[in-house]
């Protein structure tokens, strides 16, 4: 099942996606039409794992696999939705894109083992973590106002193993992978940050980007797709 949030005349809601159409409230939503998609949840932190494919760690030079997982917190506000324009900040001169799996957490958990963690998601969505790549440190670089677009959806029923991705740029396939080449799956990096962490309801944690992260310019459309998940879309404008 895809669950989606959607901005209505009657304010957000959620529903199941089906087609195009967001069924809530007792009442059918024509996406478009009758409403627009929102990022598919409402993240009190939005937790992003670095250096989690070993094929990107050759190529940026990151030194050595890590012998546990990497990570990085985005604050809520950069929270970005499915199909809404990504201006592109006016104080970066190299701005990039990283296709990431992401899951969502559905109920306040902590310290959860790894054959616990399913039980504790609402399912798994998308993320683009967009970097200010020519700004000092993490913090400045990735924690800006709308640099996690996430979306389209969360997709409820998914089966992580040998998940294929890519990220298509202006119609240029630029990342291709499977999650088979994640250092850490996606369990058990929700296990070792939920040793960390309190998680509530609608935090997310993705899992870290394929090799060939790269730059973007306005006009650019970037297409995330993760198989049996969906493509979160989006478009770089002149700010």
């Amino acid at each position: 099942m895809r669950l989606a949030r959607i901005c209505t005349p009657n304010g957000p809601l959620t529903g199941e996606y089906d087609d195009g159409v967001v069924y809530a409230d007792d009442d059918a939503y024509v996406v478009g039409e009758d409403a627009a998609l929102m990022a598919p949840c409402d993240p009190a932190a939005i937790f992003c794992t670095g250096r989690n494919f070993g094929a990107k760690i050759e190529q940026m030079g990151e030194g050595d696999r890590p012998d546990r997982p990497d990570w990085f917190i985005k604050p809520p506000h950069a929270l970005h939705a499915p199909e809404q324009p990504i201006e592109y900040p006016d104080w970066v001169s190299a701005f990039t894109y990283a296709g990431e799996l992401a899951a969502v957490v559905d109920e306040r958990c902590h310290d959860l083992s790894v054959d616990e963690v399913d039980d504790a998601l609402r399912g798994y969505t998308i993320l683009n973590d967009l970097d200010a790549y020519d700004q000092d440190r993490r913090t400045a670089r990735k924690a800006f106002d709308g640099s996690a677009p996430l979306g389209p959806w969360i997709e409820t029923d998914v089966d992580l193993d040998g998940m294929a991705m890519e990220t298509v740029i202006s119609g240029e396939q630029r990342q291709s992978a499977t999650t088979d080449e994640m250092i850490f799956s996606p369990p058990e990096i929700v296990s070792f940050l939920s040793e960390r962490y309190t998680f509530r309801p609608g935090d997310v944690i993705s899992f870290g980007s394929p090799a060939n992260p790269g730059l973007l310019e306005p006009g650019d459309t970037i297409e995330i797709t993760y198989e049996d998940v969906g493509t979160l879309r989006n478009t770089i404008v002149s700010e």
